[in-house]
């Protein structure tokens, strides 16, 4: 193994697939899921204990999608926790989201069951994202300026602001916004986003967070206690989440240089030397073009969604799929 530590650090990284299920996904860890929950809620509500549940779920009808959760809980009042980390930009992210709980809700109640009662279990979606939801940042809603990394989402009526159903939420954090220094950690959701963050670039319990409840993450995620097969199953996923950080920043490169090119193209084409300038443009927007291309079919074999891969590379939906 010593042939790892070198490349990997010291503790594994809770921001791939292997580590945020190595540490959150595991029953004998499950305290740690709990705390962290606990963080989030902030006295909202107490989590005192969790029972996983299957990950994946089928339709009720052949046509409807199959889900896959990153991690499905439900805690001992019987409400239902969905936890995912999501590491790429999804453009229908909070569709998703959204689909994603309306699924579990729609299983509470049996097919057929006659009456009125339509009791539901409490349901919250918990999303870790690696990328602003909100895209290049250009929303037009003002984010709470203590806070603009944590999105914290009920049903409430738009004019008194009042909770219209309070067994329903979402909590998503936005870790590329959270950029508080040690010193300015003030609470323990501070604490755990803080670590999640910057964990994989550690090498010992730093004495601003509380060893009572971080303790346990720094013994168990030391890549040395690693078995061989851990190991990896580690650096399988860690180098898959750099693969999928490459692609896509070379195709949101690519659909720039994309739209660069034609913008070009359209500038060039009305000055007077018209006809040497269209060559000179076509010849710019073919190449970025045979690039996206090219993105956009490993993004393909990667098997991400066509709709992100459309947005990265500015390629139609219709050219992707003929790949």
């Amino acid at each position: 193994m010593a042939r790892s530590k070198k490349h990997l650090g010291r503790y594994v990284d809770p921001r791939t697939d292997f580590g945020w299920k190595f540490y959150f996904g595991r029953e004998d860890n499950k305290i740690l899921l709990i705390e962290f929950l606990n963080s989030l809620f902030h006295g909202e509500k107490i989590i005192s204990d969790l029972k996983y549940k299957p990950l994946e779920h089928d339709g009720d009808y052949e046509e409807m999608r199959r889900v896959v959760f990153d991690l499905h809980c439900i805690g001992s009042d019987g409400e239902v926790f969905i936890i995912e980390m999501q590491q790429l930009f999804q453009e229908f992210f909070k569709d998703r989201a959204v689909y994603y709980t309306s699924r579990l809700i729609n299983k509470q109640l049996a097919r057929g069951k006659k009456g009125n009662d339509y009791y539901l279990p409490e349901v919250y979606f918990i999303g870790i994202l690696e990328f602003n939801m909100d895209g290049n940042g250009s929303s037009n809603i003002s984010r709470v300026k203590e806070r603009p990394y944590f999105y914290d989402v009920a049903l409430c009526d738009k004019l008194t602001k009042e909770i219209f159903y309070d067994k329903l939420g979402y909590k998503m954090i936005s870790l590329p916004l959270f950029n508080k220094q040690p010193e300015e950690l003030k609470t323990v959701m501070d604490q755990w986003l803080y670590l999640l963050k910057h964990l994989s670039t550690m090498d010992r319990l730093p004495s601003f967070l509380d060893k009572r409840i971080f303790g346990l993450i720094f013994e168990l995620g030391e890549i040395g206690k690693l078995t061989e097969e851990e190991l990896m199953s580690y650096e399988a996923s860690l180098k898959h989440k750099r693969d999928a950080e490459s692609v896509f920043n070379s195709a949101k490169k690519s659909g720039e240089a994309l739209g660069h090119a034609k913008g070009l193209a359209e500038g060039l084409a009305e000055g007077k030397a018209e006809g040497l300038a269209e060559g000179k443009a076509e010849g710019l927007a073919e190449g970025a073009r045979k690039k996206a291309l090219e993105t956009a079919k490993a993004f393909k074999e990667m098997g991400l969604p066509i709709a992100d891969i459309s947005k990265g590379t500015g390629l139609s939906v219709e050219e992707i799929e003929k790949l």
